[in-house]
């Protein structure tokens, strides 16, 4: 039967058996070792971040005595659910992220991770549930995730929306007006408004192909 660690873009964590593309913790252990089963909390710090599969041959046992391994689709919906990359087995892409987000925000000083993860924090969670933000449609970049309903989410890419599965994405339909309902964290919006280029899962496909 599959661990319960695998991650939906409303950052609630599920037992499924795709096992994704990224993998990532939440700062810590958040289940049982004994039991294999996650505890009450669904975080132990601000540092949610999302890493590689596999780094430097290290073999980390799933549910063990450290940290709570988590994997999701892609990093779409690492993004959304509100994790950023990991300084350690992802550090051009963190940096990537963090220079992103002084553009696209406008900062004049560049944020250490720690004051990122504050930002992050404040922005995908409203006490232990989701918060959403209201956004334009025309206003969303590429790899924005948005809620279509209760477990219902859909990914922005060009003119398309992609229903998004943990198995990967469905057929694409035009991207609608109006307002959206935003899983994906303002900064992180920003970040990806400013050039961040996040890996999708080889299913999230265009009409055209993009």
């Amino acid at each position: 039967m599959p661990l319960q660690n695998r991650v939906a873009p409303d950052a609630s964590i599920w037992a499924r058996p795709e096992r994704g593309l990224v993998m990532g913790n939440r700062g810590g252990r958040i289940h049982d070792p004994v039991t294999k089963t996650l505890r009450t909390a669904r975080w132990s710090s601000r540092a949610w971040i999302c890493c590689t599969l596999a780094f430097k041959g290290r073999h980390h046992d799933v549910f063990g005595r450290t940290y709570t391994a988590l994997f999701f689709c892609d990093e779409v919906t690492a993004l959304a659910a509100g994790h950023r990359p990991c300084m350690e087995c992802r550090r051009r892409d963190a940096l990537a992220f963090r220079a992103a987000v002084v553009a696209g925000r406008g900062l004049t000083e560049t944020p250490s991770f720690p004051d990122l993860d504050r930002l992050l924090d404040a922005e995908r969670r409203d006490g232990r549930d989701k918060r959403l933000h209201e956004v334009a449609f025309d206003d969303l970049p590429d790899g924005a995730m948005v809620s279509e309903g209760p477990e219902r989410f859909a990914a922005i890419r060009g003119t398309a929306l992609l229903p998004w599965s943990f198995a990967g994405y469905g057929a694409p339909r035009p991207r609608p007006r109006g307002k959206a309902q935003v899983l994906t964290p303002p900064t992180t919006l920003a970040a990806l408004a400013s050039g961040y280029s996040p890996t999708w899962h080889p299913g999230a496909v265009t009409p055209s192909g993009g």
